[in-house]
């Protein structure tokens, strides 16, 4: 290498660090050595000590600092030390280094005070960062906005926001980046509102244009607040600003619309993407799923496939919950294998979902399988399986789960879902004594407020003992307002227990917070008709007429190889109907024979009885069972899903059909699952 100047090499030193090249530092280095006389000039020094330091070669700049003399060791030596060390993540070094700095009096400048408090949050060390903050105030290098900007970030990510919000109010002057933290610290703390403002605030002072970060933190605000006009105003400037086309902007607005309901607006801001990323497809099958319209989710998610989008975990967890919701177990079995595939089956997010589409489609052996294959589990896998095992009426296997969960050997901290779930399944056990045990701990031993879904699920519990007067006294006696689930259980309870006068009393405060739901009215009017009280029943279903409430149709459903099979009452329409009416006919025989007979109590109207008897055997569960019984092999079990709760025919009906052809058979309705085998539920008929 032919000689050259103090200022080449300078700057072949900093092209080694561009470009990430080791190798060329050092030869430039032994360069020096060779052709330089010591001690060589202290910017050569320092750009040594910079590339060792950013190419994660720390020994070699630590020994070249102590073979440059004192007096040339500067502010700019030691920062390209400490810089480099963060870099490089070697956060404590970093400290330490500051620390040997100080020692030899060198006061440290606004290249080094970032440094120090990124190290100091990494380390989350609030205490250090502090001390660097009243240093830099001392040193009134807090003013300079980018060692501003820095401790404002080190507050915000070791957990101090107060400390955060004063910096961020005493910085003279902020840039855009700190703006974005300052909205995003007030979402992630729940205070939609805050941010809003502090958007606003930035509009109005008008130090720097918002970007597209802006725009994402201040969408995720209007989502959390649910501020629907606040974020169509925003849409509209954002198009004013030139952001139509930002694909990160647009997502958030899809997950904007989706999260305030307004899945139209969703759409059509999806439709408008010219390339879509994997996120625009992620955000749309969440939103489809997080409102409940799991076909289109499933659309998305198969578009998405055809489009060779990579399946991510957030994809497939949105995926398994829509599975979850339909209950159609062959297609999240799918789902599974393109984990299984993809190699994210291990993932938390992905596992927890597993185990939650397996326990809500009524399979309790893949989903505990699930459970047990995870590496690592978190609250709301333990809530998943917990959740499985009391809707589908394990309510013992819940509570053992309860107690290993809280054992010293897992030590997981229940939260108010963890309570629902036990309390659920104290009430489907049965288990009083325990179920009001747990709830009346709840403060005391596990600091968690019962909520009204806990209040509902000790109505539950009480009802389903047939204490139904001593739930209404507990009702009576709640610190807070009924809700519908509370009132609901106690008029499913009279309605199981014949109890019409405490129905009426149930279902008037029904009609008072639900005034739109059917299906309390129609409750209501089938407990009056199971009395023979037909005036009081058809005076119901008038009243329902009058203010224009109609009974939402029954729909049963049934997945057979990846088709899903939708059928109604009296369904007529369906390709394979005369085996269906084959398939009824023989059961209905087959049934009687074995002391089958209908129970009418519950018929609509007040008929003769071989009209009632023929009315409830044509409901859309037992077609779905008969066309189940035809299409699905011998030995595989048989799972139907309806959108209303089962009735009390059909139940009796499918317990005797389990017990005839000898078929395992899964009912999951508007309700909770029923596990039918061997003439038996698993609700022990109570629903």
């Amino acid at each position: 290498m032919p000689l050259l100047s103090a200022n080449a090499l300078g700057s072949l030193i900093e092209s080694a660090v561009s470009t990430q090249c080791l190798l060329l530092g050092r030869a430039v280095h032994a360069h020096i050595i060779r052709t330089l006389e010591p001690p060589f000039p202290p910017f050569l020094s320092n750009h040594l000590i910079n590339l060792y330091s950013k190419l994660d070669a720390l020994d070699s700049a630590q020994l070249l600092l102590s073979l440059t003399p004192t007096r040339y060791r500067s502010v700019v030596t030691w920062t390209a030390l400490i810089a480099g060390s963060v870099q490089t993540g070697h956060f404590t070094s970093a400290l330490l280094h500051f620390s040997n700095m100080r020692r030899e009096c060198v006061q440290p400048n606004d290249f080094t005070f970032p440094c120090l408090f990124k190290a100091s949050a990494f380390l989350h060390s609030p205490v250090t960062g502090q001390q660097l903050h009243a240093l830099a105030l001392k040193t009134s290098l807090i003013e300079d906005v980018f060692v501003g900007c820095s401790a404002f970030d080190m507050y915000s990510k070791t957990g101090l926001r107060e400390y955060a919000r004063k910096v961020f109010d005493e910085m003279p002057q902020r840039n855009i980046a700190t703006w974005n933290a300052r909205i995003s610290n007030s979402v992630l703390d729940g205070k939609s509102y805050d941010a809003a403002l502090k958007f606003i605030e930035l509009l109005r002072v008008g130090e720097e244009p918002p970007n597209s970060i802006t725009f994402c933190v201040f969408l995720n605000a209007c989502s959390d607040g649910l501020y629907l006009k606040l974020g169509r105003q925003l849409h509209g400037y954002v198009i004013r600003l030139g952001f139509r086309s930002d694909v990160s902007v647009l997502n958030g607005l899809i997950d904007f619309y989706g999260k305030c309901h307004e899945v139209k607006y969703s759409e059509l801001v999806f439709d408008e993407i010219n390339e879509r990323n994997g996120v625009s497809w992620c955000t749309m099958l969440a939103v489809y799923e997080q409102n409940d319209i799991w076909e289109k989710a499933f659309m998305v998610f198969l578009k998405a496939r055809k489009e060779d989008i990579k399946p991510t975990e957030f994809m497939i967890s949105s995926a398994l919950s829509a599975c979850a919701g339909m209950a159609v177990l062959e297609l999240g079995r799918s789902i599974h294998g393109l984990a299984v595939k993809a190699c994210i089956e291990s993932n938390i997010f992905v596992g927890s979902a597993l185990v939650d589409m397996y326990g809500k489609c009524g399979n309790i052996e893949d989903c505990e399988s699930a459970f047990y294959e995870m590496p690592e589990r978190n609250l709301i896998t333990w809530n998943a399986v917990m959740g499985g095992y009391a809707h589908q009426g394990y309510a013992d296997m819940a509570l053992n789960l309860f107690e290993e969960m809280t054992s010293e050997s897992h030590d997981v901290v229940p939260n108010f879902v963890t309570l629902v779930c036990v309390l659920t399944a104290c009430s489907r056990a049965g288990t009083v004594k325990i179920g009001m045990d747990i709830f009346e701990s709840m403060r005391k031993k596990y600091g968690i407020q019962p909520g009204p879904e806990h209040y509902a699920c000790v109505v539950d519990m009480l009802a389903r003992a047939g204490l139904v007067e001593r739930a209404y006294e507990f009702i009576k006696k709640m610190p807070v307002p009924p809700t519908v689930s509370v009132w609901g259980a106690l008029l499913g309870a009279c309605r199981v227990y014949g109890k019409p006068e405490l129905g009426k009393v149930a279902a008037d405060n029904l009609f008072q917070l639900d005034p739109k739901d059917s299906g309390n009215h129609v409750i209501l009017s089938n407990m009056f008709a199971a009395a023979g009280r037909w005036e009081e029943a058809n005076l119901v279903r008038k009243e329902m007429k009058d203010v224009g409430i109609k009974k939402g149709a029954g729909f049963s459903w049934i997945s057979v190889k990846n088709s899903v099979h939708i059928f109604q009452a009296k369904d007529t329409i369906h390709e394979r109907y005369p085996e269906i009416q084959a398939m009824l006919a023989k059961l209905k025989r087959d049934m009687k024979a074995a002391g089958y007979t209908a129970d009418t109590n519950f018929a609509l109207y007040d008929l003769e009885e071989e009209e009632k008897e023929s009315e409830v055997w044509y409901h859309s569960e037992k077609i779905a069972l008969a066309f189940g019984l035809i299409a699905i092999a011998p030995g595989v079990p048989i799972r139907i899903t309806k959108n209303l709760r089962v009735c009390v025919d059909c139940h009796s009906a499918i317990k005797f059909i389990s017990g005839i052809t000898g078929r395992e058979i899964i009912v999951r309705d508007n309700n909770r699952f029923h596990c039918f085998k061997d003439y038996q539920c698993s609700c022990r008929d109570y629903w």
